[in-house]
């Protein structure tokens, strides 16, 4: 008889664990109305839809600038601390944010604050993580913080809508830093069982510097690099166009967006579920692989139907191999990762990511106006399958190697 796969039960049984879980989940609520009603705001300040992206690059480019500070921070400093310094800092910015709500550059400057805020938290949580499961629980337990927040995303942007529609923006900017003072305080408690390594008498410039030969010098954190970004240049156009797609491809509208938006979500919700199911074992290829050759048929089947209900079910399976892949993708980084390199790793991909997104945007918008929506995705489903084939075919090679190491 064997041993049953680890679930979120199983990973709810440890309170530290319940403590990260329930300060990402209620960080998440505030996000949630936190974007809704900056993008509202935004529009209603500047009437543009460039004003709009000008808070997407405000929220970007921090990762550019800070993500090798954060990463070396985090390694280097109290991991639970960082969290909470990052929580009351976004906590104090959000508070702020309805007293200046007037002012543009002001809102542009505390969108960017608090995505430096982010910055800092989120490789912190990543890197704590190991030390809070067991490595056979890493699965189930990031699947538990993906579909919380997928959930609460689904859940409260529609009221969020309705909030800001009835009482404008500002009660959800104050729900949002109420949010922020809610996770600081779960966090405050939470003691980590193997605090990091103790590392070396470095100076600050060298352990930053670190983090992006981390990624180079490693065999398989390089093969993971590439996948990332390929996989960023093509989703940072495709998910940025989604609604052009909607509009001129399949002629839905403004409807027709919100249901391809709504299908992403309930496959997204869903992906962590049935992943636990299939695996608690964060180094299967075929589930960290797998899902990008899923997303790139996807992409090549939206350039292809007109037909609303396929590209629903379509984008219903994108959402199960965003999901599946991410939440393996973590899994095996903080399992393979050494305890004093996690922050450094995390941060560095956040930045991979994010760069790759950033360039995708905007060449993703000047190719649709040149060749149209369908080639845009005819592109970025290419790039999937190409970052799925070099990461199945990579990661075998390493694993071969591997092998053969341990018996020289």
């Amino acid at each position: 008889m064997t041993d049953r796969r680890p679930d979120l039960r199983t990973v709810l049984r440890n309170s530290g664990y319940r403590r990260l879980f329930a300060a990402q989940t209620i960080s998440r609520w505030g996000d949630t109305m936190n974007t809704v009603a900056l993008v509202v705001l935004v529009f209603q300040l500047t009437g543009s839809g460039l004003g709009v992206s000008g808070v997407v690059i405000a929220e970007i480019l921090p990762v550019l600038l800070l993500a090798p500070i954060a990463g070396a921070v985090v390694d280097r400093l109290p991991r639970v601390r960082v969290m909470v310094g990052a929580d009351l800092a976004r906590m104090a910015l959000a508070g702020v944010l309805p007293l200046v709500d007037q002012h543009i550059v002001a809102v542009f400057a505390i969108a960017f604050g608090m995505s430096a805020g982010s910055v800092f938290f989120n490789p912190a949580s990543a890197s704590a993580l190991p030390s809070i499961v067991t490595e056979d629980e890493l699965v189930a337990a990031n699947s538990g913080l993906w579909s919380a927040a997928v959930v609460s995303q689904i859940a409260l942007a529609p009221l969020a809508g309705v909030l800001v529609a009835a009482w404008g923006p500002a009660p959800a900017f104050w729900f949002n830093a109420a949010t922020f003072a809610g996770s600081a305080l779960a966090l405050t408690r939470l003691r980590l069982p193997h605090p990091p390594a103790p590392v070396s008498s470095s100076t600050w410039t060298v352990r930053v510097l670190e983090g992006p030969r981390l990624l180079i010098r490693d065999r398989l954190l390089r093969l993971l690099a590439s996948v990332q970004l390929l996989a960023a240049l093509s989703a940072g156009a495709t998910s940025a166009l989604l609604v052009v797609l909607a509009e001129l491809h399949l002629g839905a509208g403004p409807g027709g967006f919100g249901l391809l938006l709504g299908a992403i979500g309930v496959g997204a919700a869903f992906g962590p579920f049935l992943l636990t199911r299939l695996t608690s074992n964060p180094r299967q290829p075929t589930l960290l692989f797998g899902p990008y050759l899923l997303r790139g048929l996807v992409d090549l089947i939206l350039a292809a139907t007109r037909n609303l209900p396929t590209a629903m079910g379509a984008l219903a399976l994108y959402g199960v191999g965003t999901s599946t892949g991410m939440v393996t993708y973590n899994s095996l980084l903080q399992a393979e990762v050494a305890e004093h390199q996690r922050g450094r790793v995390f941060a560095g991909f956040d930045m991979l990511w994010q760069s790759g997104r950033l360039a995708s945007i905007a060449l993703g918008g000047l190719a649709a106006d040149a060749f149209g929506i369908q080639a845009v995705y005819i592109l970025g489903g290419i790039l999937l399958l190409i970052a799925g084939t070099i990461g199945l075919t990579g990661y075998k090679a390493i694993q071969t190697r591997r092998d053969s190491d341990k018996y020289d």
